[in-house]
């Protein structure tokens, strides 16, 4: 700005600004704010503020006996009642708060705050998510409680129950399947679950605290802090072959016992290079990406021009999955997409 200043008495103002890409109006601007003398940093009392004496003889009166469990507002009129008048209930107030005397009395149940999850897998068995999804039974108000644990990495589910109900002790029993099939050792794996009552409940947590893995919990009503389980079960919900309601407990097994070796085998899953989870979490990923690049690298060589944008590129998996990145992660990810 000083520039633009010091150029407009020898070119004018128009061209100074033109020149240097400042608007005219922020040039004029600028001006009346320096010759407008500084505004004292110190602000004059109201002339209408009590003075302190006064507010001391209001501070008294709200200290008193009769009025120590009292609101100012019901001070203010019994006063009023009474022919007397101090100041305005809001000056009572003000009075209390530079007091420090303005908060809720009572001890009133506050919620926690809960830390949002920052949870890494790099590979296969490292972070675990399950949840619990209800399946319609034969009639109204009739259930059936499908569990199921996903490792977050891979979308590989490692272990599902179905069940009559929600326990903690169904949770536990397909959690110790999971534990023993995978060969986990102690600390290797985070779990991953909601707040409901099964996830948070002592059953599993001593359990998980036995078999050395680290328990994690979504924040309350955040559905995305379990965003792989849910995307999990919206792809079950969303097959052609899944019904409005199911007929008995056997008639759901049934069609679960179809629908995991699908999931797991021959379900190419979008956020893994279209992969089924069976090849990622088995370590036959970069086999069968290879193999696949050959096949594209043999088309284009028969066929460049229907590639135009050159020789076809080798799929990757991801190299890291998260819930919840940090914010410095998440906009390096956005940059390179």
């Amino acid at each position: 700005m000083s520039a633009a200043e010091q150029l407009a008495p020898v070119v004018g103002v128009v061209s100074a600004c033109q020149a240097l890409c400042v608007p005219r109006a922020t040039l004029y601007r600028h001006r009346q704010c320096c010759a407008r003398p500084a505004e004292s940093s110190s602000r004059l009392p109201s002339p209408r503020r009590l003075s302190d004496e006064d507010r001391s003889a209001v501070l008294t009166v709200l200290h008193s006996k009769r009025f120590v469990d009292t609101s100012p507002g019901e001070i203010w009129a019994t006063l009023l009642d009474e022919e007397t008048y101090l100041c305005s209930e809001r000056t009572m107030y003000r009075i209390l708060d530079e007091n420090r005397e303005v908060r809720e009395r009572r001890n009133q149940l506050r919620h926690p705050h809960y830390t949002k999850p920052e949870l890494l897998a790099t590979a296969p068995n490292q972070v675990w998510s399950w949840d619990i999804t209800k399946l319609r039974g034969p009639v109204k108000w009739t259930y059936f409680y499908l569990y199921v644990l996903l490792d977050i990495y891979s979308r590989y589910v490692v272990a599902w129950l179905l069940a009559d109900c929600e326990s903690g002790a169904h949770a536990k029993r397909m959690i110790e399947q999971a534990y023993r099939q995978q060969n986990v050792e102690p600390g290797q794996v985070t779990i991953h679950a909601d707040r409901g009552p099964a996830p948070a409940g002592k059953v599993v947590a001593q359990f998980l605290a036995d078999l050395g893995l680290t328990k994690s919990h979504s924040r309350p009503h955040v559905s995305n802090d379990n965003p792989y389980s849910e995307s999990q079960f919206k792809t079950m919900k969303y097959r052609p072959q899944f019904p409005d309601r199911f007929g008995s407990q056997p008639d759901a097994l049934g069609f679960c016992r179809i629908f995991f070796p699908w999931y797991n085998m021959d379900h190419r899953h979008s956020g893994i290079a279209m992969l089924t989870p069976e090849m990622v979490h088995y370590g036959r990923a970069a086999a069968v990406l290879a193999k696949r690049h050959q096949v594209l690298l043999a088309a284009y060589a028969a066929h460049p021009e229907r590639f135009p944008k050159g020789p076809p590129c080798p799929q990757q998996l991801p190299s890291a999955v998260w819930i919840n990145p940090p914010s410095d992660v998440a906009a390096t990810e956005e940059v390179l997409h």
